[in-house]
């Protein structure tokens, strides 16, 4: 028996939600079921919703900092959940990450510098890297067998060619799945202290590693793995709080962390939203049993998604070992990508992401959004199975 509500269905249209009401400046039409974004369909926890009506019903919402017991419930939440503890010095805030990505390629590269990335990857790396006038070398991941690994190799022979300063890694990885290992943490890591490149960690889907996987920080390799990591963390994803823009950076070398607070001064950023702060601590205090009921939830609507790719011929499941965000190879349907769009947008009526969004690496692929209430998962996937059945008829 459950004690929180994931199923009943909340209306979000009509509230400025980009997730439902962004359709028509996307291009997309009024029915299309949207699966596509990374948020969830779901209430926060509920002690985040009681915290934040107290401190509403307060009525100042002046500058506000973080106090001591919010330092206190993030350090306390990664050691539980994650078997490290981030020191209160390394702490910088930031309205995002992708905000923090972007203050990090201002902070530790030039102009026309190198930044590497492992396409196909969340595409706010290449924004970020080319948008600042930086260069941006890839290091494609392998794909073999139905599953994805770093090509350690090829990565240092980019880095070598081009004579990156950044390496920004996706831990765990959107949208592939992947939950990197130790082992691969700490190669791809020594390679990078080999060539003294910094390691920007983007580990914001830290908290939904997937039953028999684990989140390993970057950072908790050791000493000198954390010396030249910057790493990107938020409540953001795992609690819904996307829209209250707060981020943790934990930035353990101490001049590193000087370069990153003198871009970030640059920008006019100082003080994080009261209702951010209010949020984070709540949650990180008294959501941990939410959280775990959730990751039931998402691990059931896995198990939809699953059952139903196994009815589509030439549709097959990359397996998910974190994220909400699964990985779907359609190139088995013998269509181009115009062809899979057609499909999922016009034929299928869903708002998915596709896949070539993350790069040409993408090409042939969709990424899903299993975070809602199961009846819309279920409808979603009958679309889709519908959809594919009724090619060529």
């Amino acid at each position: 028996m459950t004690k929180y509500d994931f199923e009943t269905i909340i209306d979000r249209r009509n509230t400025g939600c980009l997730k439902w009401d962004a359709w028509s400046r996307r291009g997309h039409a009024a029915d299309d079921l949207p699966l596509w974004v990374a948020d969830m369909d779901f209430k926060t926890a509920p002690a985040a919703i009681e915290a934040l009506t107290e401190r509403v019903q307060h009525g100042v919402y002046g500058y506000t900092m973080a106090t001591d017991g919010y330092y206190e419930s993030v350090q306390n939440w990664f050691e539980r959940r994650h078997g490290w503890r981030p020191e209160r010095e390394w702490f910088v805030m930031t309205p995002g990450v992708v905000f923090a990505l972007s203050m990090a390629v201002n902070a530790f590269t030039q102009p026309g510098d190198a930044v590497i990335i492992q396409p196909p990857v969340y595409y706010p790396f290449r924004l970020m890297i080319q948008d600042n006038g930086r260069k941006m070398v890839t290091s494609p991941l392998r794909y073999e067998n139905g599953r994805y690994t770093m090509d350690f190799e090829g990565f240092e022979r980019q880095l070598e060619k081009s004579a990156a300063k950044l390496f920004i890694l996706c831990n765990p990885h959107n949208p592939v799945g992947r939950a990197w290992t130790e082992d691969e943490l700490r190669r791809i890591g020594d390679i990078c202290l080999a060539h003294n490149v910094r390691v920007v960690a983007d580990e914001i889907h830290a908290d939904f590693a997937r039953p028999d996987f684990k989140h390993v920080p970057f950072a908790s390799l050791g000493r000198e793995y954390a010396d030249a990591a910057v790493v990107c963390t938020a409540p953001s994803k795992t609690f819904n709080l996307a829209g209250l823009q707060l981020s943790n950076i934990f930035i353990p070398n101490a001049d590193a962390r000087a370069a990153f607070k003198r871009t970030l001064g640059r920008t006019g950023y100082d003080e994080p939203s009261v209702f951010g702060v209010t949020a984070t601590q709540a949650c990180y205090e008294q959501g941990e049993e939410w959280l775990d009921e959730l990751k039931g939830v998402l691990n059931e609507n896995y198990g939809v998604l699953q059952a139903a790719v196994d009815r589509m011929p030439g549709v097959s499941l990359v397996p998910l070992e974190s994220t909400y965000l699964p990985w779907l190879d359609c190139s088995g349907l013998g269509l181009d990508d115009a062809g899979i769009k057609r499909l999922v947008e016009q034929d299928a009526k869903l708002w998915l992401d596709l896949g070539t969004m993350f790069g040409p690496e993408g090409s042939g692929f969709v990424r899903m959004n299993l975070a809602s209430p199961k009846s819309l998962v279920q409808e979603a996937c009958d679309r889709l199975e519908q959809a594919v059945k009724g090619l060529g008829k």
